[in-house]
Protein backbone atom coordinates (compact mmCIF):
# COMPACT_ATOMS: atom_id res chain seq x y z
CA UNK A 1 0.00 0.00 0.00
CA UNK A 2 1.46 3.36 -1.02
CA UNK A 3 1.95 6.18 1.44
CA UNK A 4 0.97 9.81 0.76
CA UNK A 5 4.65 10.65 0.27
CA UNK A 6 4.68 8.46 -2.84
CA UNK A 7 2.21 10.90 -4.39
CA UNK A 8 4.14 14.09 -3.69
CA UNK A 9 5.36 16.02 -6.73
CA UNK A 10 9.03 15.67 -7.61
CA UNK A 11 9.66 19.31 -6.70
CA UNK A 12 8.87 18.61 -3.03
CA UNK A 13 12.01 16.49 -2.65
CA UNK A 14 14.13 19.62 -2.70
CA UNK A 15 11.89 21.69 -0.46
CA UNK A 16 12.58 22.33 3.20
CA UNK A 17 10.72 24.37 5.81
CA UNK A 18 11.73 27.95 6.42
CA UNK A 19 14.43 28.10 9.06
CA UNK A 20 12.96 31.39 10.25
CA UNK A 21 9.46 29.97 10.61
CA UNK A 22 10.84 27.01 12.58
CA UNK A 23 12.88 29.32 14.82
CA UNK A 24 9.82 31.46 15.49
CA UNK A 25 8.04 28.44 16.97
CA UNK A 26 10.75 28.38 19.63
CA UNK A 27 11.10 32.11 20.10
CA UNK A 28 7.40 32.59 20.69
CA UNK A 29 8.28 31.80 24.30
CA UNK A 30 8.23 35.20 26.07
CA UNK A 31 11.42 34.52 28.06
CA UNK A 32 13.48 34.23 24.86
CA UNK A 33 14.88 37.47 23.45
CA UNK A 34 14.44 37.00 19.73
CA UNK A 35 16.41 38.82 17.05
CA UNK A 36 15.25 36.14 14.60
CA UNK A 37 11.99 37.19 12.97
CA UNK A 38 11.60 39.97 10.45
CA UNK A 39 8.82 41.43 12.54
CA UNK A 40 7.74 45.07 12.74
CA UNK A 41 7.27 46.52 16.21
CA UNK A 42 3.66 45.71 17.22
CA UNK A 43 3.46 48.66 19.61
CA UNK A 44 3.82 50.92 16.55
CA UNK A 45 0.87 49.43 14.67
CA UNK A 46 -1.81 52.12 14.14
CA UNK A 47 -4.46 50.01 15.86
CA UNK A 48 -6.95 52.75 16.66
CA UNK A 49 -6.66 54.33 13.21
CA UNK A 50 -7.16 50.96 11.51
CA UNK A 51 -10.14 50.24 13.76
CA UNK A 52 -11.68 53.57 12.78
CA UNK A 53 -11.02 52.82 9.11
CA UNK A 54 -12.67 49.40 9.44
CA UNK A 55 -15.70 50.94 11.13
CA UNK A 56 -15.94 53.53 8.36
CA UNK A 57 -15.74 50.89 5.63
CA UNK A 58 -18.42 48.71 7.21
CA UNK A 59 -20.66 51.73 7.81
CA UNK A 60 -20.32 53.28 4.37
CA UNK A 61 -19.77 50.30 2.06
CA UNK A 62 -20.25 47.15 4.12
CA UNK A 63 -21.89 44.93 1.48
CA UNK A 64 -19.29 45.84 -1.16
CA UNK A 65 -16.43 45.30 1.30
CA UNK A 66 -17.69 41.82 2.15
CA UNK A 67 -18.36 40.80 -1.47
CA UNK A 68 -16.07 39.33 -4.12
CA UNK A 69 -13.96 41.97 -5.85
CA UNK A 70 -11.96 42.44 -9.04
CA UNK A 71 -8.79 40.37 -9.35
CA UNK A 72 -6.77 43.48 -10.20
CA UNK A 73 -7.63 45.01 -6.82
CA UNK A 74 -9.73 47.85 -5.41
CA UNK A 75 -9.53 50.64 -8.00
CA UNK A 76 -9.10 53.60 -5.59
CA UNK A 77 -6.27 51.77 -3.79
CA UNK A 78 -4.55 51.05 -7.12
CA UNK A 79 -4.80 54.75 -7.96
CA UNK A 80 -3.35 55.68 -4.56
CA UNK A 81 -0.42 53.29 -5.06
CA UNK A 82 0.29 54.64 -8.56
CA UNK A 83 0.46 58.16 -7.18
CA UNK A 84 2.61 57.06 -4.24
CA UNK A 85 5.22 55.28 -6.37
CA UNK A 86 5.39 58.29 -8.67
CA UNK A 87 6.60 60.11 -5.56
CA UNK A 88 9.38 57.53 -5.35
CA UNK A 89 10.46 58.38 -8.90
CA UNK A 90 8.64 55.50 -10.60
CA UNK A 91 6.44 56.16 -13.62
CA UNK A 92 3.27 54.15 -13.04
CA UNK A 93 -0.38 54.10 -14.01
CA UNK A 94 -3.13 52.56 -11.91
CA UNK A 95 -3.76 50.11 -14.75
CA UNK A 96 -0.25 48.70 -14.15
CA UNK A 97 -0.80 48.03 -10.42
CA UNK A 98 -1.84 44.55 -9.26
CA UNK A 99 -2.82 44.14 -5.59
CA UNK A 100 -1.50 40.93 -4.02
CA UNK A 101 -1.58 39.03 -0.74
CA UNK A 102 1.62 40.58 0.53
CA UNK A 103 4.63 41.11 -1.69
CA UNK A 104 5.46 37.45 -1.07
CA UNK A 105 2.69 36.57 -3.52
CA UNK A 106 4.43 38.66 -6.17
CA UNK A 107 7.33 36.21 -6.01
CA UNK A 108 4.99 33.25 -6.36
CA UNK A 109 3.12 34.77 -9.31
CA UNK A 110 6.22 35.93 -11.19
CA UNK A 111 7.82 32.54 -10.69
CA UNK A 112 4.76 30.81 -12.11
CA UNK A 113 4.65 32.90 -15.28
CA UNK A 114 8.37 32.83 -16.04
CA UNK A 115 9.99 29.69 -14.62
CA UNK A 116 10.16 26.19 -16.03
CA UNK A 117 12.12 23.48 -14.17
CA UNK A 118 15.83 24.11 -14.52
CA UNK A 119 15.53 27.77 -15.49
CA UNK A 120 18.14 30.07 -13.97
CA UNK A 121 17.42 32.98 -11.64
CA UNK A 122 20.08 35.57 -10.76
CA UNK A 123 20.08 36.68 -7.12
CA UNK A 124 22.18 38.62 -4.70
CA UNK A 125 24.46 36.51 -2.54
CA UNK A 126 23.08 36.22 0.13
CA UNK A 127 19.42 36.81 -0.72
CA UNK A 128 15.95 36.74 0.84
CA UNK A 129 15.16 33.26 2.16
CA UNK A 130 11.48 33.33 1.17
CA UNK A 131 12.44 34.20 -2.43
CA UNK A 132 14.66 31.13 -2.51
CA UNK A 133 11.71 29.08 -1.29
CA UNK A 134 9.27 30.60 -3.78
CA UNK A 135 11.47 29.95 -6.81
CA UNK A 136 12.74 26.62 -5.49
CA UNK A 137 9.13 25.39 -5.52
CA UNK A 138 9.23 25.83 -9.28
CA UNK A 139 12.55 23.96 -9.53
CA UNK A 140 14.61 26.98 -10.52
CA UNK A 141 18.41 27.00 -10.59
CA UNK A 142 19.98 29.83 -8.60
CA UNK A 143 22.94 31.78 -9.94
CA UNK A 144 24.39 34.14 -7.30
CA UNK A 145 25.72 37.50 -8.48
CA UNK A 146 28.91 38.61 -6.70
CA UNK A 147 28.02 41.11 -3.98
CA UNK A 148 30.05 43.55 -1.87
CA UNK A 149 29.36 46.28 0.69
CA UNK A 150 27.63 48.38 -1.99
CA UNK A 151 25.31 45.62 -3.19
CA UNK A 152 25.44 43.33 -6.19
CA UNK A 153 28.13 44.03 -8.79
CA UNK A 154 26.58 44.83 -12.21
CA UNK A 155 29.80 44.21 -14.14
CA UNK A 156 29.52 40.50 -13.29
CA UNK A 157 26.09 40.14 -14.89
CA UNK A 158 26.81 39.99 -18.66
CA UNK A 159 29.01 36.91 -18.27
CA UNK A 160 26.39 35.24 -16.07
CA UNK A 161 23.74 35.98 -18.69
CA UNK A 162 25.91 34.41 -21.40
CA UNK A 163 26.58 31.32 -19.30
CA UNK A 164 23.18 30.68 -17.77
CA UNK A 165 20.52 32.54 -19.84
CA UNK A 166 18.56 33.53 -16.71
CA UNK A 167 14.85 34.25 -16.82
CA UNK A 168 15.24 37.20 -14.46
CA UNK A 169 17.26 38.88 -11.72
CA UNK A 170 15.67 39.09 -8.28
CA UNK A 171 16.97 41.88 -6.04
CA UNK A 172 16.16 43.84 -2.87
CA UNK A 173 18.28 46.93 -3.55
CA UNK A 174 17.24 49.02 -0.54
CA UNK A 175 18.09 47.80 3.01
CA UNK A 176 18.44 44.30 1.68
CA UNK A 177 17.24 41.26 3.57
CA UNK A 178 19.35 39.77 5.15
CA UNK A 179 22.31 42.17 5.01
CA UNK A 180 20.75 45.63 5.34
CA UNK A 181 22.98 46.79 2.44
CA UNK A 182 21.70 49.41 -0.02
CA UNK A 183 22.65 49.27 -3.69
CA UNK A 184 24.27 52.57 -4.65
CA UNK A 185 22.65 54.79 -7.31
CA UNK A 186 25.41 54.29 -9.88
CA UNK A 187 24.88 50.53 -9.83
CA UNK A 188 21.11 50.93 -10.08
CA UNK A 189 21.55 52.93 -13.28
CA UNK A 190 23.95 50.31 -14.64
CA UNK A 191 21.47 47.55 -13.87
CA UNK A 192 18.71 49.37 -15.74
CA UNK A 193 21.02 49.79 -18.75
CA UNK A 194 22.07 46.13 -18.63
CA UNK A 195 18.44 45.07 -18.42
CA UNK A 196 17.67 47.03 -21.59
CA UNK A 197 20.76 45.86 -23.47
CA UNK A 198 20.38 42.16 -22.61
CA UNK A 199 16.58 42.00 -22.33
CA UNK A 200 17.04 40.94 -18.73
CA UNK A 201 13.93 41.12 -16.60
CA UNK A 202 14.48 42.50 -13.09
CA UNK A 203 12.17 41.79 -10.14
CA UNK A 204 12.80 44.74 -7.79
CA UNK A 205 11.48 43.97 -4.32
CA UNK A 206 11.20 47.09 -2.14
CA UNK A 207 9.52 46.25 1.18
CA UNK A 208 11.79 48.45 3.32
CA UNK A 209 12.35 51.54 1.17
CA UNK A 210 10.09 53.79 3.29
CA UNK A 211 12.03 52.90 6.46
CA UNK A 212 15.08 55.13 5.91
CA UNK A 213 16.27 56.81 9.10
CA UNK A 214 19.57 58.29 7.92
CA UNK A 215 21.26 59.17 4.64
CA UNK A 216 19.86 60.37 1.33
CA UNK A 217 16.99 58.74 -0.54
CA UNK A 218 17.96 56.76 -3.66
CA UNK A 219 15.37 56.20 -6.40
CA UNK A 220 14.42 52.60 -7.19
CA UNK A 221 16.00 50.81 -10.15
CA UNK A 222 12.61 51.20 -11.81
CA UNK A 223 13.25 54.96 -11.91
CA UNK A 224 15.87 54.39 -14.63
CA UNK A 225 13.87 51.71 -16.47
CA UNK A 226 13.28 53.05 -19.98
CA UNK A 227 12.76 49.63 -21.61
CA UNK A 228 10.00 48.25 -19.37
CA UNK A 229 12.28 45.50 -18.02
CA UNK A 230 11.74 46.12 -14.28
CA UNK A 231 8.82 44.85 -12.19
CA UNK A 232 8.54 46.93 -9.03
CA UNK A 233 7.00 45.32 -5.94
CA UNK A 234 6.31 46.58 -2.43
CA UNK A 235 4.02 46.05 0.54
CA UNK A 236 2.05 47.69 3.33
CA UNK A 237 3.32 45.09 5.82
CA UNK A 238 6.10 47.34 7.12
CA UNK A 239 4.25 50.67 6.97
CA UNK A 240 0.78 49.70 8.24
CA UNK A 241 0.70 46.09 9.49
CA UNK A 242 1.64 42.64 8.12
CA UNK A 243 -1.65 41.12 9.25
CA UNK A 244 -3.46 42.92 6.43
CA UNK A 245 -1.41 40.86 3.91
CA UNK A 246 -1.42 43.61 1.30
CA UNK A 247 1.28 43.99 -1.32
CA UNK A 248 1.44 45.11 -4.92
CA UNK A 249 3.45 45.04 -8.11
CA UNK A 250 3.81 47.53 -10.96
CA UNK A 251 4.14 45.67 -14.26
CA UNK A 252 3.89 46.54 -17.98
CA UNK A 253 0.67 45.52 -19.73
CA UNK A 254 1.83 42.22 -21.27
CA UNK A 255 3.30 40.93 -18.01
CA UNK A 256 0.42 42.38 -15.96
CA UNK A 257 -2.04 40.32 -18.01
CA UNK A 258 -0.15 37.08 -17.31
CA UNK A 259 0.18 37.90 -13.61
CA UNK A 260 -3.56 38.54 -13.48
CA UNK A 261 -4.31 35.13 -14.96
CA UNK A 262 -2.26 33.27 -12.34
CA UNK A 263 -3.60 35.53 -9.59
CA UNK A 264 -7.14 34.53 -10.58
CA UNK A 265 -6.15 30.87 -10.54
CA UNK A 266 -4.39 31.22 -7.20
CA UNK A 267 -6.92 33.01 -4.98
CA UNK A 268 -9.31 34.99 -7.23
CA UNK A 269 -8.52 38.30 -5.52
CA UNK A 270 -7.01 39.86 -2.42
CA UNK A 271 -9.42 40.53 0.46
CA UNK A 272 -11.92 43.22 -0.54
CA UNK A 273 -12.35 44.23 3.08
CA UNK A 274 -8.64 44.59 3.82
CA UNK A 275 -8.05 46.64 0.69
CA UNK A 276 -10.86 49.05 1.53
CA UNK A 277 -9.70 49.35 5.14
CA UNK A 278 -6.15 50.13 3.97
CA UNK A 279 -7.43 52.74 1.54
CA UNK A 280 -9.59 54.36 4.22
CA UNK A 281 -6.68 54.40 6.64
CA UNK A 282 -4.24 55.85 4.07
CA UNK A 283 -6.58 58.63 2.99
CA UNK A 284 -7.88 59.62 6.43
CA UNK A 285 -4.65 59.70 8.46
CA UNK A 286 -1.28 61.44 8.47
CA UNK A 287 0.78 58.66 6.93
CA UNK A 288 3.94 60.79 6.89
CA UNK A 289 3.76 61.30 10.64
CA UNK A 290 3.23 57.57 11.20
CA UNK A 291 6.22 56.68 9.02
CA UNK A 292 8.39 59.19 10.86
CA UNK A 293 7.41 57.55 14.15
CA UNK A 294 8.50 54.15 12.80
CA UNK A 295 11.74 55.49 11.36
CA UNK A 296 12.64 57.24 14.59
CA UNK A 297 12.04 54.11 16.67
CA UNK A 298 13.91 51.76 14.34
CA UNK A 299 16.81 54.16 13.96
CA UNK A 300 17.18 54.40 17.73
CA UNK A 301 16.99 50.61 18.09
CA UNK A 302 19.65 50.09 15.45
CA UNK A 303 21.91 52.66 17.13
CA UNK A 304 21.51 50.87 20.44
CA UNK A 305 22.20 47.43 18.97
CA UNK A 306 25.25 48.75 17.11
CA UNK A 307 26.56 50.45 20.25
CA UNK A 308 26.03 47.32 22.37
CA UNK A 309 27.63 45.05 19.79
CA UNK A 310 30.71 47.33 19.71
CA UNK A 311 30.90 47.22 23.49
CA UNK A 312 30.29 43.49 23.95
CA UNK A 313 31.29 41.40 20.92
CA UNK A 314 34.70 39.72 20.92
CA UNK A 315 37.36 40.43 18.28
CA UNK A 316 36.81 38.80 14.90
CA UNK A 317 33.19 39.85 14.47
CA UNK A 318 31.97 42.70 12.25
CA UNK A 319 28.54 43.78 11.05
CA UNK A 320 26.73 46.00 8.59
CA UNK A 321 25.47 49.45 9.57
CA UNK A 322 22.36 49.99 7.46
CA UNK A 323 20.73 53.37 6.93
CA UNK A 324 17.25 51.91 7.24
CA UNK A 325 15.21 48.73 7.28
CA UNK A 326 15.05 46.10 10.00
CA UNK A 327 18.20 43.95 9.91
CA UNK A 328 21.92 43.92 10.37
CA UNK A 329 24.29 41.17 9.22
CA UNK A 330 27.10 39.81 11.35
CA UNK A 331 30.19 38.22 9.86
CA UNK A 332 32.01 35.99 12.32
CA UNK A 333 35.35 34.21 12.17
CA UNK A 334 35.67 31.68 9.34
CA UNK A 335 35.38 28.76 11.75
CA UNK A 336 32.08 29.98 13.23
CA UNK A 337 29.11 27.65 12.62
CA UNK A 338 25.90 29.63 13.00
CA UNK A 339 23.68 26.57 12.83
CA UNK A 340 25.60 24.90 15.68
CA UNK A 341 25.57 28.16 17.65
CA UNK A 342 21.79 28.61 17.50
CA UNK A 343 20.68 25.86 19.94
CA UNK A 344 23.31 27.06 22.42
CA UNK A 345 21.94 30.58 22.06
CA UNK A 346 18.39 29.36 22.66
CA UNK A 347 19.63 27.75 25.88
CA UNK A 348 20.77 31.23 26.89
CA UNK A 349 17.33 32.56 25.94
CA UNK A 350 18.42 34.56 22.89
CA UNK A 351 17.89 33.79 19.20
CA UNK A 352 19.07 34.88 15.76
CA UNK A 353 18.87 33.50 12.22
CA UNK A 354 21.94 31.58 10.99
CA UNK A 355 23.18 32.91 7.67
CA UNK A 356 23.47 29.59 5.84
CA UNK A 357 19.99 29.44 4.36
CA UNK A 358 20.28 32.87 2.75
CA UNK A 359 22.93 31.57 0.35
CA UNK A 360 21.20 29.83 -2.57
CA UNK A 361 24.30 27.90 -3.61
CA UNK A 362 25.63 26.97 -0.18
CA UNK A 363 28.16 28.42 2.23
CA UNK A 364 27.48 31.22 4.67
CA UNK A 365 28.01 29.22 7.84
CA UNK A 366 29.81 32.07 9.65
CA UNK A 367 27.05 34.68 9.24
CA UNK A 368 24.18 35.70 11.55
CA UNK A 369 21.17 37.91 10.84
CA UNK A 370 19.83 40.07 13.66
CA UNK A 371 16.50 41.92 13.64
CA UNK A 372 16.34 45.05 15.79
CA UNK A 373 12.87 46.42 14.95
CA UNK A 374 10.92 44.06 17.20
CA UNK A 375 12.81 44.43 20.50
CA UNK A 376 12.64 47.02 23.24
CA UNK A 377 15.86 48.81 24.23
CA UNK A 378 16.14 46.71 27.39
CA UNK A 379 15.83 43.44 25.47
CA UNK A 380 18.31 44.63 22.83
CA UNK A 381 20.94 45.34 25.51
CA UNK A 382 20.39 42.07 27.34
CA UNK A 383 20.04 39.95 24.19
CA UNK A 384 23.27 41.27 22.66
CA UNK A 385 25.04 40.74 25.98
CA UNK A 386 23.95 37.08 26.05
CA UNK A 387 24.92 36.56 22.41
CA UNK A 388 28.33 38.19 22.89
CA UNK A 389 28.99 36.04 25.99
CA UNK A 390 28.24 32.95 23.95
CA UNK A 391 30.48 34.08 21.08
CA UNK A 392 33.34 34.70 23.52
CA UNK A 393 32.95 31.24 25.06
CA UNK A 394 32.93 29.65 21.58
CA UNK A 395 36.18 31.40 20.68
Amino acid sequence: MSSPSDLFAHRMRGMRPSTIREILKITAQPEIISFAGGLPAPELFPVEAVRAAADRVLRDSGPEALQYGPSEGFAPLREWIAAEVQGRGVRAQASEVLITNGSQQVLDLTGKIFLDPGDAVLTENPTYLAAIQAFQTLEAKFVPVPTDEHGLIPEAIPELIAQHRPKFLYTIPTFQNPTGITLIAERRQKLARLAAEHRLLIIEDDPYGKLRYRGAEIPPIKHWDEAGQVLYASTFSKTIAPGLRLGWVVAPAEIFHQLLIVKQASDLHTSSFDQRVAYAYLTQNDQAAHLEKIRSAYGARFDLMDETLRAEMPPGFRWTRPEGGMFLWITGPAELDGMALLPKAVEKKVAFVPGRDFFPSGGGTNFLRLNYSNSTPERIREGVRRLAELCRSEG
